[in-house]
């Protein structure tokens, strides 16, 4: 009962609040598309990491991990289909997708579904969108064939040496920085960096890691933008990257005064199971997803976006996981009433709220509608937002890249 007020409480202080803007972002994982054959040595079924869902009770059958999407097995490089995507997550009171980004073997990878999906959606300026820099290393995970293989190697690296951060730093530019619904803070455009460790190793140390990022500002600059929102993937805040011995250090924010020596400006989590133990209750998961947005309030002077996971499960790459249990929709809301309440509390704050995920399917953290519970964690993000009544203000007059859809309507489903 108790809680139950508590929620009633924050949904009527939310209903005072309605003149306010709020970004909700959800992260959109890429790896649901046909048609690229770069997709195929993980996925050979060519409908990329839909085969791990489509085939998890043939490959452990009766395992209780049993779940379907409500919108079929779709391509998400079709734009036919990120234009009912987009109607569906505006519709629903989500604004902004943060695509996750690769860059392997120096190339993109996993682009289509930003490049051929969404950019070429006729409904595209309903919605934006940012990256962030998924610079994880790659190994047996998403092959099913081989994930029960942890053998430590490594088939793609994530980092980069600086020629070829440079190459991406440009190629975003121009390609997806000046798109006119990239998202952008104080007209800023934002990119988030997933892994930090592995970017400065990639790049040859701290030092040379603040140079890199300096030189990225600059030439975010020289394009034309008033400076760049850098975000900062924030996984324990215990971190230390920088060999600091804080058990040495008396006084100050050692952590803190590493991540604003980089460059950056602000920070959020990708998902809960990065800081918390998730084979646990919903419940006792947010309370301590709740202490640690505080937490990183109170250590770091940069600001912290605060972060709601739907859930985690990642049986279909593995078989095994641990599982959030009791993380129905309206637990769900709740958290999300926490986070809007969180922000409201603290009005120079940008009201941006992030969300694992749109469609991380394969661990069990997705808005999209399923058989389980169907549309009803979308349902909760438009209970406590509401949909999206505005249009993304571009905030750059660069003209963005054609992305003008030719076609005719393509086949959602994949046969």
């Amino acid at each position: 009962m108790k809680r139950k007020l508590v929620l009633l409480l924050l949904l009527l202080g939310s209903l005072s609040l309605q003149a306010q803007h709020y970004d909700v972002a959800a992260y959109l994982y890429p790896a649901y598309a046909a048609g690229d054959p770069r997709l195929r040595p993980f996925w050979p079924m060519g409908m990329g990491e839909w085969e791990t869902v489509l085939t998890m009770q043939q490959r452990y059958p009766g395992h209780a991990w049993d779940r379907h999407p409500l919108w079929g097995y779709i391509n998400e490089a079709d734009p036919a289909v990120m234009e009912m995507e987009i109607d569906q997550a505006t519709s629903h009171g989500v604004n902004v997708f943060i695509f996750d980004w690769y860059w392997l073997d120096g190339r993109p990878w996993m682009e289509t579904t930003l490049t051929e999906g969404f950019l070429k959606a006729r409904n595209r300026d309903k919605m934006q969108f940012y990256l962030m820099w998924a610079n994880h290393n790659v190994g047996n995970d998403w092959d099913t064939r081989i994930s029960g293989h942890q053998e430590g190697n490594v088939i793609y690296r994530g980092g980069v040496n600086r020629g070829e951060f440079e190459k991406i730093c440009r190629r975003n530019i121009e390609r997806f920085f000046k798109q006119p619904n990239y998202y952008k803070i104080d007209g800023k455009p934002v990119f988030m960096i997933y892994e930090v460790n592995t970017f400065i190793e990639g790049i040859g140390g701290v030092e040379a890691a603040k140079d890199a990022l300096a030189w990225f500002r600059q030439e975010v600059k020289k394009a034309g933008f008033p400076d760049l929102e850098l975000q900062f993937t924030m996984w324990d805040s215990q971190f230390n990257y920088s060999g600091v011995d804080e058990a040495k250090v008396k006084a100050g924010r050692p952590r803190d005064n590493f991540i604003r020596d980089l460059g950056f400006n602000s920070m959020s989590h990708y998902q809960f199971c990065h800081f918390i133990w998730m084979d646990d209750d919903y419940r006792n998961i947010l309370d301590r997803a709740y202490q640690e947005w505080d937490k990183l309030e109170a250590e770091f002077t940069i600001p912290y976006y605060p972060h709601v996971s739907v859930g985690w499960d990642n049986s279909p790459r593995f078989g095994d996981s641990a599982v959030v249990k009791e993380n129905t929709p309206e637990r769900f809301e709740e958290a999300l009433c926490r986070a809007k309440a969180w922000l409201d509390a603290r009005p120079k704050m940008h009201k941006l709220i992030t969300i694992n995920s749109w469609n991380e399917w394969t661990e069990t953290s997705y808005l999209q509608p399923d058989n389980v519970y169907g549309y009803g964690y979308l349902e909760a993000v438009k209970h406590v937002f509401g949909p999206v009544s505005h249009l993304p203000q571009a905030a750059n007059k660069a003209e963005a890249v054609d992305a003008t859809y030719h076609g005719g309507v393509q086949a959602v489903y994949f046969e």
